[in-house]
């Protein structure tokens, strides 16, 4: 069972501040990925059963939003924005520097199951561009020296933790 006690009892928390049950999708869908680590068939199909909602409902949802994971990711998912205000300021280059230094393709994960890269649309933060997320943190106006300089603290702390 996916949606545990404390999912459930998150949800119900919740249900106060939420006019509808498809209101509560997108908070389900994050305790659901916070606990799995992605979003399986299984989970669209508990979300549905749970909230009451047609199943196509949450299969358009997950489907639609970039920030739920369709497949299993590795410890540390690096998403590159490589939208326009990005691009312009060498997401690309750092794109080609990333897959070069995990040794995968964007789209794929380490053999490790260490890192999943992958390019996204946009992550809404055009004026310090270029930019990435890792896992929930943000880093901006990034440049190659300090891409790599990040890249060797993940790795002191994939080692270290």
């Amino acid at each position: 069972m996916i949606i545990d006690q404390h999912i459930s009892q998150r949800i119900d928390e919740l249900r106060p501040q939420f006019p509808t049950q498809q209101a509560l999708l997108l908070p389900l869908l994050h305790e659901i990925q916070e606990k799995e680590g992605w979003i399986s068939k299984d989970a669209i199909k508990e979300a549905a059963s749970f909230l009451k909602l047609p199943l196509a409902r949450v299969e358009e949802v997950v489907s639609f939003y970039t920030m739920y994971n369709r497949k299993p990711v590795g410890k540390q998912h690096v998403q590159i924005c490589t939208n326009i205000a990005c691009f312009l300021r060498g997401a690309d280059h750092l794109l080609e520097c990333l897959e070069k230094r995990l040794g995968i393709h964007e789209g794929q994960t380490t053999a490790d199951g260490r890192y999943t890269l992958t390019a996204v649309e946009c992550l809404a933060a055009c004026g310090t561009a270029p930019v990435m997320q890792v896992n929930k943190d943000y880093h901006e106006n990034l440049n190659e020296t300090s891409l790599l300089q990040l890249m060797d603290r993940l790795d002191k702390e994939l080692l270290d933790g």
